[in-house]
């Protein structure tokens, strides 16, 4: 039988989808603002959810969407799994709830890499239909950094003329990458990285394996539950070693290694693979900026300690590893839109990294 699970571009293998989880790690604060502002009423039509990827920004978008949505005298226990909201949300029935995501295409067999014009289109007819109860409705956006320039444009006028009684959550990785309009319109609530206590209470609270001794998770992660999660059951622990190992002999790139990362990103079912390797890509990058920049990073394998110790160990080298990484997310985010070849993306990226750490070689003489 023909498997009619909807896929979900920010549901983990084996983890709870945000929208099916109860509790919130780490993000008191921010939601006590969220709250502060409804008693004041002072409840703003658009908030803009910021923070690193995997620390509970969507999570703590589906409790305010919940507690937008309860009557009042429901709202203690609208984050209940056992409440009718909850439920509700949950299975994406609620009348009033509506949630903008990256769409299926049918055609490509595959989720688009953008959210397209139509679907924030859409959104104002959602606007305009009279709330089941005569109460809020509320959208969520995940991941509002995921729009289109047209769909961002038709995002923008709607936030220049909210609708009546209309809530719109957006949840965002990347604030930076927003219009300025957007952001100017929009109450933020930053998301901050997990400590390991609290990082090590969300990953038991969802089904992760106990991490190695060997590893700093929360400094390694840097405090991210989704990508320690990845990490942990997902083989992304192996993936970074062997991004590391090709980074500590560059340059140049030992080229038999590189292709065997490139075959496996191409594999039958590849395109699964493509993703948590390009995301440890990212992770390396970001660590070797963190390094040359001066701060603690501990290493989590031989090949790591020696790419430190080459490649990050002054200032002027963390300033071309934090510019690749800029340059690298930019040109990631390309290869996902017009879906280049899984292979030629791993084989481009590492000759990109090859040059920089050449310069970085360089930087240090």
């Amino acid at each position: 039988m023909k498997d009619e699970t909807p896929v979900e571009a920010d549901r983990l293998p084996g983890a709870p989808h945000p929208r099916e989880t109860a509790v919130l790690f780490g993000q008191e604060e921010a939601e006590a603002a969220f709250h502060a502002a409804a008693e004041a009423e002072r409840l703003h039509h658009a908030w803009l959810i910021t923070g690193p990827r995997g620390v509970g920004k969507a999570t703590l978008a589906w409790r305010m969407a919940r507690w937008l949505l309860a009557a009042p005298a429901e709202r203690a226990a609208a984050n209940d799994p056992a409440s009718g909201i909850f439920r509700q949300t949950q299975a994406l029935s609620h009348p009033s709830l509506c949630l903008c995501r990256r769409p299926w295409d049918d055609r490509g067999g595959r989720l688009r890499a953008e959210i397209p014009v139509d679907t924030i289109r859409d959104l104002k007819g959602f606007f305009q239909l009279a709330s089941a109860d005569g109460g809020r409705r509320v959208a969520i956006i995940d991941a509002a950094d995921e729009m289109n320039v047209a769909a961002a444009n038709a995002l923008l006028k709607l936030l220049e003329e909210p609708p009546q009684d209309a809530i719109l959550l957006l949840v965002s990785h990347q604030p930076a990458r927003l219009l300025p309009t957007i952001r100017s319109r929009c109450r933020e609530l930053r998301c901050r990285p997990l400590g390991a206590d609290t990082l090590a209470r969300a990953l038991a609270a969802a089904g992760a394996p106990a991490p190695p001794e060997r590893v700093p998770l929360a400094e390694f992660v840097g405090g991210s539950a989704g990508r320690a999660f990845t990490l942990l059951a997902e083989g992304g622990l192996e993936d970074y070693e062997k991004v590391m190992a090709l980074l500590a002999a560059a340059p140049p790139i030992d080229r038999r290694r590189l292709h065997d990362l490139a075959d496996a990103a191409a594999a039958r079912g590849g395109a699964g693979r493509l993703e948590p390797i390009l995301d440890m890509v990212e992770l390396a990058l970001a660590r070797l900026a963190r390094a040359g920049a001066g701060a603690q990073v501990t290493p989590v394998s031989d090949a790591e300690s020696h790419a430190l110790a080459r490649l990050a160990a002054r200032p002027a080298q963390g300033r071309l590893w934090a510019d690749a990484a800029a340059r690298f997310g930019a040109r990631s985010a390309h290869a996902r839109a017009v879906h280049l070849d899984p292979a030629q993306v791993i084989l481009d990226t590492f000759l990109q990294i090859d040059a920089t750490a050449g310069e970085a070689i360089r930087a240090a003489a």
